[in-house]
């Protein structure tokens, strides 16, 4: 796993754990953070987070990682 798609998968998880602390609690953690949930910085990481989540789709489909020929 390359380092961009693990910075991807830290930012669906911080999304996925925020999704679960709302369902939970009704609590925004994102936006509590960052200034309210319509403050342009909650909204910023909010995108971000999404962004991922579509970067991460091809992952899906992908039938076995790729070798790592210099790690022989």
């Amino acid at each position: 796993m390359s380092l961009f798609q693990k910075i991807l998968l830290l930012l669906v998880i911080i999304g996925g754990l925020n999704w679960g602390i709302y369902g939970i609690w009704a609590f925004d953690a994102v936006g509590w953070l960052f200034g309210g949930s319509l403050g342009w910085l909650a909204r910023a990481v909010f995108i971000l987070v999404g962004l991922a989540a579509i970067a991460l789709i091809p992952t899906l489909f992908m039938s076995k990682p790729p070798e790592n020929r210099d790690a022989q």
